[in-house]
């Protein structure tokens, strides 16, 4: 056989520099889209916080939804690059002063304040259980009617006469749905009122039975018949307790029940939830306070 061709040191050379040359384009390849990335990653934080006020709302499927649309990658080999960034640009944002957030939608004003209350394991206070409400009205086209979580107790201090103007302007019984939030001093629950099968139902996050409450809105409905002049909703109303719901395994998330209660009833949707996806739920109403809108998908 013949012996292989000698390769002059000429030939080597140039073969050992476009190796180098090749590897040191690869290299600038991979540094050009690392700085695009990085650049994109703080450029996606920064619009967020100006649009949400805080981090709070942040979750990382959001940040890498973002950049799969962006690059047209993955991304799995190169999560913890990324997450590390995203912690070195949140600080970097937070320590720059800021204007006060707020968001005003109709009559509510909800204020950073307000929206950390959804943070954690904190308890929902009215101004977020008040605009929520609202925003459920207004994708049930006004075919439900949230009221306001001070009714009930303005209801139970001053009697019928201490709300009946609160629905000067509203039918209730051209409505599908009424929704009822009630705070008993340290939890919350939510009666409803189907007006079509005149059935009044009692869902309690931690399962209490309460008679009483249910019988409030009862007496309140038939009163407000009588004063509207509906006597088809006067009397036939049925009471009822459905125990086969969601329920919270802690002592600090019944405000978020109601709402996620609410919202499924108002949409027709099944209660698909549990304590476990209480945080996710947290975020998501937080991004809903925001854009003034329910959002299509979780």
């Amino acid at each position: 056989s013949q012996p292989p061709s000698p390769v002059s040191p000429h030939q080597d050379h140039a073969a050992v520099k476009g190796k180098e040359r090749a590897i040191s384009e690869a290299s600038s390849s991979v540094d050009v889209h690392f700085i695009s990335l990085i650049r994109d990653i703080r450029e996606f934080l920064d619009g967020f916080f100006r649009r949400y006020g805080s981090f709070i709302a942040l979750c990382r499927s959001d940040l890498l939804r973002h950049l799969r649309r962006k690059f047209s990658c993955d991304f799995d080999d190169w999560k913890n690059l990324i997450f590390s960034e995203v912690s070195r640009s949140q600080a970097a944002i937070l320590e720059k002063p800021a204007p006060p957030f707020r968001v005003v939608y109709k009559k509510h004003i909800v204020t950073l304040d307000d929206l950390l209350t959804l943070a954690d394991q904190n308890w929902l206070n009215d101004q977020v259980m008040n605009m929520y409400g609202e925003l459920i009205t207004e994708s049930s086209h006004h075919k439900v009617h949230f009221f306001n979580s001070f009714f009930h107790r303005q209801l139970m201090t001053k009697g019928y006469d201490g709300v009946k103007r609160w629905t000067k302007q509203v039918d209730l019984f051209s409505k599908s749905l009424l929704l009822v939030p009630v705070h008993l001093e340290v939890h919350w629950c939510l009666v409803t009122a189907d007006i079509a099968t005149k059935t009044i139902c009692l869902y309690d996050s931690q399962g209490h039975v309460l008679q009483k409450v249910v019988r409030n809105i009862l007496k309140y409905l038939m009163t407000e018949a009588k004063e509207k002049q509906q006597p088809a909703f006067e009397d036939g109303w049925k009471l009822s307790c459905d125990e086969e719901i969601p329920q919270q395994t802690n002592e600090n998330d019944c405000g978020v029940f109601v709402l996620e209660y609410s919202r499924c009833l108002a949409l027709s949707r099944p209660f698909q939830f549990s304590q476990k996806d209480i945080p996710k739920i947290r975020k998501r109403i937080y991004k809903e306070l925001c854009d003034c809108k329910l959002r299509e998908q979780d």
